[in-house]
């Protein structure tokens, strides 16, 4: 679950499925930019349609980001029979179970590499009673934070990198797919209903995607030679891919059209969920452009002539 805006015209709550690196929205309510009031009933109409809608057994873990956390969220969830996965910030206090007193959250993740998870009451306002994944990877400016009703042994912390997906299923939305950033609708009801359309081409394009990233190998570095650049800066920590499932389903319904063959209808075909943490990337804030440096011979380098 996120939210985008559209400008200052609409801001969108979405609940997306995310599959294979990618979002497909399946309930989302569109209201004005910049419009006043509380969005806890918009989030629980948009989950309690979606009731019934998921095989009971099946795992369902609701992702969401720091900003959104709420008490009646994280219940909200549970009681619908689905886990929570909220990220929180590290101002707030927690109290281990078996403990006196609470403690700050800083205190259980107080530096680089430290890892922390069990049953904890949350908050000393509003206290929730839940399950803390705390773990604070090198590279990251802050520690994963995580709450969820689900055990200790049951839960990892790096699922949470799953999240991410549905920022790219914003972009997909946007300039990366359907170009929804070029309406000139000004009706959140007319602007839902295009939103409907999105959606359901989503799902085709992704399906078709999908199935390409399942079945062929030449969806990953494999297929590239060896000094190949993203092979030489590709880290072990994780299996890129070199295009997305959505840009790859476009790709080969195009190619079809084109051909005159049958559309392809595309199929959903289950990945494990990570199991490693996702190495961060770096902000244009801190890529560098490179230095100068003198010559051998004392003079200018190239890039030093250039300036």
């Amino acid at each position: 679950m996120d939210a985008t805006t559209l400008s200052d015209r609409f801001t969108v709550l979405c609940i997306s499925v995310l599959y294979r690196g990618c979002a497909i929205p399946v309930a989302w309510k569109l209201m004005r930019g910049g419009e006043k009031g509380s969005w806890e009933p918009y989030w629980k109409t948009l989950f309690s349609s979606l009731k019934g809608s998921v095989p009971k057994e099946w795992t369902v873990i609701v992702l969401a980001d720091r900003g959104l956390y709420a008490p009646w969220l994280f219940r909200h969830i549970v009681m619908l029979g689905w886990h929570p996965f909220l990220r929180i910030n590290l101002g707030g206090k927690v109290r281990p179970v078996g403990a006196e007193k609470f403690e700050w959250l800083s205190k259980l993740v107080p530096q680089v590499g430290t890892a922390w998870c069990g049953v904890v009451d949350c908050f000393v306002q509003s206290t929730v009673r839940c399950t803390l994944l705390a773990r604070w990877d090198e590279g990251y400016a802050d520690p994963w934070l995580v709450l969820t009703d689900l055990a200790p042994e049951a839960a990892d912390v790096v699922w949470y990198s799953m999240r991410t997906w549905i920022e790219g299923g914003f972009k997909d939305t946007k300039r990366g797919g359907w170009q929804w950033h070029q309406t000139k609708m000004t009706d959140p009801a007319r602007a839902s209903r295009l939103w409907l359309a999105i959606a359901v081409a989503t799902l085709w394009v992704v399906s078709v995607g999908g199935e390409a990233d399942a079945t062929q190998p030449c969806s990953g570095l494999e297929a590239l030679p060896e000094r190949h650049i993203a092979r030489r800066t590709a880290t072990k920590r994780s299996r890129p891919r070199l295009q997305s499932c959505f840009a790859q389903g476009l790709r080969r319904i195009f190619v079809t059209v084109l051909h005159g063959r049958r559309l392809p209808m595309g199929r959903f075909i289950p990945e494990p969920w990570p199991t490693m943490m996702p190495p961060r990337k770096k902000s244009k804030k801190e890529k560098k452009p490179p230095s100068a440096t003198p010559s051998s011979d004392g003079g200018l380098s190239a890039s030093e002539a250039v300036a």
